[in-house]
This record gives C-alpha cells, structure tokens and sequence, in this order.
C-alpha cells in the first residue's frame, strides 16, 4: 500500500478540493480523508504543499511507432508522458505503415504493454490516409482501437466522411479531424499574416481551418456523431465550435498548449520551433481560444507531441516539417499561462486535461474517488523549473529555457511510481 500525506485534493467530477490523505491499495484508490502512518504503508509520500489529482490523459500524441523510431518511440514517448504527469496518452494512426490494419494496431497494442503508463491506439479513417476508402472501422475496434484519425491530413471528401462518421457513431467511437483545406495554403506550418509577410511566405491562412470546421460540425450535427476537432487555433473555428454545440452537435475541441500561449510571432524568433500546423496566429485568435477554454467551448487541453530530430527541424523554414515536443511541458504552461493568468482555476484545467479528454474517449479514468484506478499526478503549482533535458528522444521545442511553474513530483499509474521527479 501506498498512503499520500497533506495534499490538496482536486475532484474534476465533483468540483472540490479538499486537504487530506489518499491510501492506494491493489491499484486502485482505496481511501480518501485523513490517515496516520502506522507502519503498514509500503511507501509514504509526503504531499504537502503539493496537488493530488487525476492522472493526465491526452488524446493527441504522436509516438512515431512503428516507422520513424529515430524520432520517438513508444517506450520513450511514455515516459515522456510520465514525466508531464499523463497516464493515459491516445496515440495517432500516420505512423509508417500506417495503423489501418489489424496487424500494424496489434504492433502498437503490444509495445503500450510494455510501458509503464496506458497507451491507446487510434485507427485511420482512410486507407493510407488517402482519403479515397474507408478502413474496416469495425473489425479495427473489435481489435483495440479505441478511435479514428487521419490526423496530419485533413478529409476533403464530405461525402466519405459523413460514412466514416454513420460508421462511428454505429461503433460508438470518436472520429477526431485535422482542419486544414491545402486549396487555400502555399506554405503550412506559418500564418498567412504580418509575420509571413515580413518573410515572404505566404503561409496558411485561417480560412484553411474555418472552412473545414464550419463543413464537418455540420455533418456531425447530421449524423449524431462524436468529433473532435483536433487543435483548433482561429477565433472563427472556435466560433463555429460554439455555434455547433449550441445546434445539438456532439462536438468536441482540443486547444494545445502552445497555441494558447505563443502567437505568429514566435516564429520570428524560434524559427522552425514556432512550426506547427495549423500554425500560431494572432493575439486576438490565442484571446479566442481562451475564451474557449473558459466557456468550455474548447473541451480538452492536447499536446499534440510530434517528435522530430534536430536535422530535421534545422532546415530552412518551408522546408523543414511541422509540431513540437509538448508533453513534459504542457501542465507548466497550463498554470502559468492559464491558472496564474487568472484564466481559469486549477481545478478547471485539471478537468480540460483529465476528465474531459476521458470522457471524449469513454475511458475509466480522470476520477478521483474511492474505488477509481489510483491513475494520479502530485505536482507543486507554485514551484518552478527552467525547461532543460527531455525524456522524449527529442528537444525539439520553443521553450527549452523558459522557466515555468508546475513541477512535478509523483507520476502514479495503476497504483505504481512511473515518474519521481528529481529534488
């Protein structure tokens, strides 16, 4: 058994917070209220100070396996996760090959047993993620997806995603959408603005997002579907969000972190660190996007941790490819730029990065309760850190140096220690 001492509590289903002990027991929680330490405690932890809360889940990584292992891999890419206080990460399907069969799904089951944290597994709504056949969703839930995605691009046959999305709804999964129509982008990755000006690029507009998120909230409203409309970055595209869930549609966003902390102007001074599709934009889209989380029009907070390595993002600006690490760092730029922002209070961002992102999914997870898997994350939300060194196999991130507030001490999984972080 495991007894947690004096830390602040955070309940995302109930909305409370209280002070007091967690005894973990078996894997799961096994008590909740005020404990002494009586010698029988295999481990004790002292918490005070410190926040007691659900394990993280993100529904929006990319672990690079199988394929691009010189990038990240499963076991890596967990324990990255750990170390950012995750215990339930929702791989993405374009690895190499992609996870469209039944074989390749099973690969990338088997490596998540491996782990120390619960890594699911997405399917592709397409084959190849050519957008032209739909893959056997059935048998591929049957066999352990827990979603679909072609995520990295976007679906432009409505026809074919309106099936994919009947077929979803039957199956009762998520289908979650990467919205950017490359009729209207010369250059991914950089804001069609000021910034891309300066640079002589065109980039990509925002009207690449809108216009597929304003068409596929509709043919969600039509087909009762669950969607996710994955890191959602324009003021219009959170407009239309609201707007569909005002309708009816089952629609849900994600926001990363750093699209609600950095604007186009990042990519001024962290270069190909500031490239990300659908890419940073202005002040007045990141305000939007706040304003999102604070409604609850945007539902979840997703990393969106796409791996890759130095010579790869160490070429010139429109050549070199999109994402960011954002695992390890995403709880710390959540309370520092949201929670001590005034933005929203902890126990809010502790539901957007726990209880909603499980429910999206239905996963037993993001509780914390008696009884509820002992999935939890210990972290002391006015300690500080500087962003150095990575469990991920790669850095390639813009806030390497920053220092921020949220450090982690215990990642617990399953009723297990899967991350102590170094005093």
């Amino acid at each position: 058994m495991i007894l947690i001492q004096g830390g602040r509590m955070i309940d995302p289903i109930k909305k409370v917070e209280q002070v007091g002990d967690v005894v973990i027991r078996d894997g799961k929680i096994d008590g909740i209220g005020v404990y002494e330490n009586d010698g029988r405690y295999e481990q004790v932890i002292n918490a005070s100070g410190c926040v007691i809360a659900p394990g993280l889940v993100d529904v929006h990584v990319h672990f690079r396996d199988p394929g691009l292992t010189y990038k990240e891999d499963i076991l890596t890419g967990a324990n990255a996760a750990a170390a950012g206080g995750f215990t339930t990460v929702i791989c993405m399907a374009n690895t190499k090959p992609t996870v469209d069969n039944i074989d390749t799904l099973q690969y990338v089951i088997e490596q998540a047993k491996k782990t120390g944290i619960h890594v699911l597994a997405s399917a592709s709504i397409s084959k190849g993620l050519k957008g032209e056949t739909l893959t056997d969703m059935a048998a591929l839930k049957e066999a352990g997806a827990v979603g679909f995605t072609d995520d990295g691009i976007p679906l432009m046959n409505g026809k074919l995603l309106q099936q994919a999305m009947e077929q979803a709804a039957k199956l009762g999964l998520p289908i979650s959408l990467h919205e950017e129509d490359p009729c209207f982008i010369k250059h991914n990755g950089i804001n069609h603005g000021s910034v891309s000006e300066k640079l002589e690029i065109y980039g990509s507009p925002s009207v690449a997002e809108d216009s597929l998120v304003a068409r596929d909230c509709m043919i969600a409203l039509d087909t009762g579907a669950k969607v996710n409309i994955q890191h959602i970055s324009s003021a219009k595209a959170v407009e239309a969000v609201r707007l569909a869930k005002k309708m009816g549609a089952n629609v849900y966003a994600e926001v990363t972190p750093h699209h609600f902390t950095l604007t186009e102007d990042a990519v001024l001074k962290y270069g190909t660190l500031a490239k990300m599709n659908p890419p940073l934009r202005t002040e007045a889209d990141r305000q939007a996007l706040i304003q999102g989380l604070q409604d609850g029009t945007i539902d979840m907070i997703a990393t969106d941790h796409a791996p890759h390595s130095r010579e790869e993002k160490a070429k010139a600006l429109t050549e070199a490819p999109s994402g960011i690490i954002g695992l390890e760092t995403a709880l710390a730029l959540g309370i520092t730029e949201l929670v001590e922002k005034g933005y929203l209070t902890l126990p809010e961002l502790i539901e957007k990065m726990s209880l909603n992102p499980a429910r999206l999914y239905g996963l037993d997870c993001g509780k914390m309760e008696e009884g509820a898997k002992a999935d939890l994350v210990i972290f002391h939300p006015k300690e500080s850190f500087v962003v150095k060194k990575f469990y991920s196999k790669s850095a390639n991130s813009p806030f390497v140096g920053w220092k921020l507030k949220g450090k982690i001490h215990y990642t617990i999984c399953d009723g297990k220690i899967v991350y102590k972080g170094i005093s």
